[in-house]
């Protein structure tokens, strides 16, 4: 039978797992840590997880790589060379690992993304003998861009991006033109260092399009170094997790909150995070709360903006939205929300005193805030506050605006000038997660709901575009 490689999608995280099989048996390529999804995926295929393969180890998400070898019996695959707390099946560059009788794995030590990173070609027998069906390249050559190369410290970036061009070329040399590229990060993911725009991909058509592959090693290397950006703050906890050997996970329902108790958490410092649509949020919410909407990345953006370990409390408007979350948030290490509370802001809020809105504008109300005709029920801008990552701000921003990026929020907040803020990002998410922040603070807070490409339309005056 031909092999099937399927496609395991993480959306929230930009993240993508493998599972292929010849009909019978199968091999797991970098496994979320929710392996219940890997699990019911072999199930449906009727295949039997012989082999788990991590590419590398990672750091925007938990493996679950060790829990689903140990579940289902499978031989564990991990680079030799990496330092881990756990017994594995040390992998090394030129190694060959069969997976039954009609597929076979080779390793391809492919350094850039991590020092000790490890390509994977999927090799399938034929009358001809053996021949590549594909090559699953975790955060090495990606669609159309590679893995970001400085997540294991500034002094290290330059070297590895260096590494990751050579080992892009070799692969390139290595494999036919029509070998799929199945890679691990680039779909979101704060790994990569660019974004894809396809949905699949092979060696031939990276050759044509991928910069690592057309530009020569300096000028690659300079290119990569300048499109870096900020990443979240919650990856150095999760390569730790990910070297000693991640937990089992516990998605069972966490303890109910009432009204009062929301309050004592809020009162107590600790993150109350309301999972609504922001649009639900505005019109009203707990005072105190977070807006981290389960409709965007909302645990990437809890990860970055948290104190590690403060306990994290859930609201939702249905059970099943809660535990979305705990499964989102299990991915990046918070294994256990402290309580969560479905419903509405109705049976949050004691009191009415402490139910809360959000004013929301767009982009044309900015323009007539700006000209001293704010319209009806909003108040005069008087800052402009842009929350977006530095690489957005420097590609365009509106004129006059005060920048801080989100993550960086919590610790600046005093830095946002006085008087009426009017909150944006590019699309209204973010926005309203930083209009929530500032609110708590105190402050007076208006969230431009709209997106930013729609500002120069609208009359705002736009600066540092092209």
């Amino acid at each position: 039978m031909a092999v099937e490689v399927s496609v395991i999608e993480t959306s929230s995280l930009g993240d993508r797992s493998y599972l292929a099989s010849d009909g019978r048996v199968a091999v797991v390529v970098d496994p979320q840590r929710d392996i219940d999804r890997v699990l019911h995926l072999a199930g449906d295929r009727g295949v039997r997880v012989t082999h788990v393969v991590e590419t590398h180890l990672h750091n925007d998400y938990v493996s679950g790589g060790l829990e689903l070898a140990r579940v289902s019996g499978a031989a564990y695959l991990v680079a030799a060379a990496d330092e881990v707390g756990f017994d594995r099946t040390p992998v090394a560059d030129g190694d060959e690992v069969p997976v039954g009788d009609t597929l076979r794995l080779r390793a391809v030590a492919t350094a850039g993304h991590t020092f000790h990173h490890l390509s994977y070609v999927l090799d399938e027998a034929g009358d001809d003998g053996w021949s590549p069906v594909g090559v699953f390249t975790g955060g090495s050559l990606l669609f159309g861009s590679t893995g970001r190369t400085d997540l294991l410290g500034r002094r290290h970036t330059r070297e590895l991006a260096r590494r990751q061009h050579a080992s892009a070329r070799r692969l390139a040399d290595l494999l036919p033109d029509g070998t799929q590229v199945w890679p691990t990060h680039g779909f979101g993911s704060f790994c990569a260092a660019g974004q894809a725009d396809v949905a699949e991909s092979t060696i031939g058509r990276e050759r044509e399009a991928n910069p690592v592959l057309r530009l020569a090693a300096d000028e690659f290397v300079t290119q990569t170094l300048a499109g870096l950006d900020a990443y979240p703050a919650y990856y150095a906890h999760v390569g730790v997790v990910n070297a000693a050997g991640a937990a089992p996970v516990d998605l069972t329902p966490v303890t109910r909150a009432d009204a009062g108790q929301l309050r004592e958490r809020i009162a107590a410092g600790e993150w109350v995070v309301d999972l609504r649509h922001r649009k639900a949020y505005a019109a009203a919410h707990l005072a105190g709360t977070v807006s981290l909407g389960l409709d965007g990345p909302m645990s990437t953006w809890l990860g970055w903006l948290i104190d590690w370990g403060t306990p994290v409390t859930l609201l939702a408007e249905t059970p099943d939205q809660v535990a979305d979350a705990q499964r989102e948030l299990v991915r990046i290490g918070i294994d256990r929300p402290a309580a969560q509370a479905t419903g509405g802001a109705d049976e949050w809020a004691a009191d009415p005193a402490q139910r809360r809105e959000l004013r929301l504008a767009d982009f044309p109300a900015l323009a007539a805030a700006r000209a001293g005709a704010a319209p009806a029920g909003l108040p005069a801008a008087d800052v402009v506050l842009d929350v977006r990552l530095p690489s957005e701000w420097k590609a365009g921003h509106v004129d006059g605006a005060v920048h801080v990026p989100l993550p960086d929020l919590p610790a600046r907040l005093a830095e946002v000038p006085p008087g009426v803020v009017w909150v944006h990002c590019s699309s209204g998410y973010r926005a309203t997660a930083a209009a929530s922040l500032l609110a708590n603070a105190g402050r007076e807070v208006v969230v431009i709901d709209d997106r930013l490409d729609r500002a120069a339309a609208a009359g705002v005056a736009m600066v540092g575009t092209d």
